[in-house]
């Protein structure tokens, strides 16, 4: 089975943010959004967590919606 990476990235003036991950990491990236956002010598605040946690969500829900079999209507 081939490997699958997702990307996501922020830009903010000159600070650039890419985070490269697979799906199995999700949870641990958006951890890393948290971890970051609650750190006051960073720049990356709590609202550039949300909206890359909502991203990252899209991204999942995506790739589940394209990987799962298409639904089937009763009595059809």
């Amino acid at each position: 089975m081939r490997r699958e990476y997702n990307v996501l990235a922020l830009v903010k003036g000159q600070e650039r943010y890419v985070f490269v991950y697979d799906d199995v990491s999700h949870d641990q990236l958006i951890d890393v959004f948290r971890q970051w956002a609650s750190r006051p010598e960073l720049r990356f605040t709590w609202f550039d967590a949300a909206v890359l946690t909502d991203k990252a969500r899209q991204q999942r829900d995506r790739v589940l919606a394209e990987r799962s079999p298409p639904s089937r209507i009763a009595g059809v």
